[in-house]
């Protein structure tokens, strides 16, 4: 497993270098201490979202995220929405088929956002980590990004899938970790199209 760092690159490959066909994208996030304490209740659940936006040339292609699990191509499944990311793992995850990708999507971002509005300086530990869902190398992780800093928009850009322009079945992924503002996924095409 690779630990990404803000802007670092790695193939979706195994350790020998063979691509990986199909992937488990698993985000997770943590409430931050405190963070309950400016409601009535006292308790305050921060319910983000996990959504993956596909790209072709720029253009939004498809989108899979709570109320659209899947994309048209079935490459792309998002498995469910964690309402509080309470529990320890996954909060949310995104199955994605490389092999079955349309062949004009080019890019695939992943943005976690925060459905409430609240700033997500009110989260911890969040990641984003990609595994191996194929073949012999199935539940191995092949790379994770942890954000380290507090944000102070309503989303997060985790990462993006990239295919390789001169190989179409290899594909990297690059470690974002950028803030936007962004709360429910259909309104959020326009601040991510500085990060194709």
């Amino acid at each position: 497993m690779i630990e990404l760092s803000k802007g670092q690159e790695v193939a979706v490959a195994t350790a020998d270098g063979t691509p990986v066909r199909r992937l488990r994208v698993g985000v997770g996030w943590d409430q931050a201490p405190g963070a309950g304490a400016l409601s009535a209740g006292g308790s305050r659940n921060i319910d983000l979202d996990a959504t993956a936006f596909q790209f072709s040339g720029g253009r939004l292609f498809d989108v899979a995220f709570y109320n659209n699990l899947a994309t048209r191509d079935g490459s792309v499944v998002h498995r469910g929405d964690n309402l509080t990311g309470s529990g320890s793992g996954d909060d949310e995850q995104i199955d994605v088929d490389l092999g079955r990708v349309h062949p004009p999507v080019d890019t695939i971002v992943f943005l976690v956002s925060s459905y409430q509005g609240h700033s997500l300086e009110w989260i911890a530990n969040a990641y984003c980590r990609l595994v191996d869902d194929s073949g012999e190398g199935e539940g191995t992780e092949i790379a994770r990004f942890t954000l380290t800093l507090g944000v102070p928009q309503t989303g997060l850009v985790m990462a993006k899938l990239v295919r390789d322009p001169d190989d179409a079945g290899a594909w990297r992924v690059f470690a974002i970790g950028e803030g936007v503002d962004a709360t429910k996924p259909t309104d959020s095409v326009a601040v991510l199209e500085r990060f194709l």
